[in-house]
């Protein structure tokens, strides 16, 4: 039986690439939870010692939360979207999709009546449409929080002149 080895060798880079891939996954996984053990011996450390650690334990992480929201601050909204935003983009694609469906099939090459594609596409408009109008029917989002005001430091009494 005669190999090719030229054959072989390029049926092995694929698995090679795939086993190298997986294994560098691995490694890096295994590297990331003994960083985030090295974290909690740290903090752990500052605690028997008396220290107070960080709040954030992950700064970064922190730094992107309070961006996204002030954000929402600024638009007025929840931080991810109230519902009846997400409610009312699914009903405009949806109906997007559906009168999109119709225009396919009423002009594909075999040429199918309207009424099949009115049939089709109509189902996806009704369902963007009742999407539509259910955002309308949500309740409005809550105002965005914002703390109290912090009262000013009590002064001392002041003695009147003798």
């Amino acid at each position: 039986m005669d190999v090719d080895w030229n054959v072989m060798i390029w049926a092995l880079i694929p698995i090679i690439a795939i086993v190298g891939g997986m294994a560098s996954a691995i490694i890096a996984l295994i590297n990331r939870a003994r960083i985030r053990e090295l974290e909690i011996r740290e903090r752990i450390a500052m605690i028997e010692r008396g220290l107070v650690p960080p709040p954030e334990v992950d700064p970064h992480g922190f730094d992107r939360a309070m961006d996204r929201l002030e954000r929402a601050q600024v638009r007025g909204g929840a931080i991810f979207g109230s519902k009846a935003i997400r409610h009312r983009r699914s009903g405009i694609i949806l109906m997007g999709v559906g009168f999109g469906m119709m225009v396919l099939i009423a002009f594909s090459e075999r040429g199918p009546d309207f009424h099949d594609a009115v049939g089709v596409g109509g189902f996806l408009v009704i369902v963007g449409l009742a999407f539509f109008i259910s955002s309308f029917l949500e309740a409005h989002p809550a105002p965005p929080y914002s703390p109290p005001p912090v009262p000013p430091p009590p002064q001392p009494p002041t003695r009147p002149p003798q």
